[in-house]
């Protein structure tokens, strides 16, 4: 009996070793045959296509003068109450905008020490005060005071009330 048990356990561990060696050459040749794929050059060329050029077709000028490009400047609208200063004009132009109002109170006391007369307004769809550093009549006026404000304020932007 004992060794009918060692003789069986003896096949049972041939059997799994020559199955191993079977199952690593398959493994070795679909190995070597996926390289071989792979180092053997492409059959088909790669053709690349011209790009197409429309023909030029000349055009005669007309005669346009650009005297203001105010109107390519970019304004918001918003709805917003005053909560300081002594009132606004169409266009503002907007340095900085706070969540906490003491922070808006802070710049508005800068902008005043520097000869501003600055000022605060509410927009409550949004929880925001904004300080505004300058308020104008026109759009080009408030886009030129802008531009000289965006050196110290890199983020100044114009408002409009709706």
């Amino acid at each position: 009996m004992k060794k009918s048990l060692v003789l069986c356990a003896g096949v049972c561990v041939a059997l799994s070793f020559t199955s191993c060696k079977s199952n690593e050459s398959a493994y070795k040749k679909m190995y070597d045959k996926a390289q071989a794929k792979h180092e053997q050059p492409a059959t088909q060329p790669v053709q690349e296509q011209a790009p197409v050029v429309a023909p030029l077709v000349e055009k005669p000028a007309n005669q346009a003068t650009v005297i203001d490009n105010s109107d390519n400047v970019a304004v918001r609208s918003e709805d917003f109450t005053l909560v300081s200063g002594s009132g606004l004009s169409n266009f503002s132009v907007v340095v900085g905008s706070f969540s906490v109002k003491a922070n808006a109170e802070g710049l508005q006391s800068q902008l005043n020490n520097a000869g501003k007369n600055a000022q605060i307004v509410y927009n409550a769809e949004r929880g925001l005060y904004r300080v505004v550093a300058a308020t104008f009549a026109t759009k080009s006026e408030a886009a030129s005071s802008r531009d000289q404000l965006i050196g110290q304020y890199p983020g100044a932007w114009l408002l409009y009330k709706k």
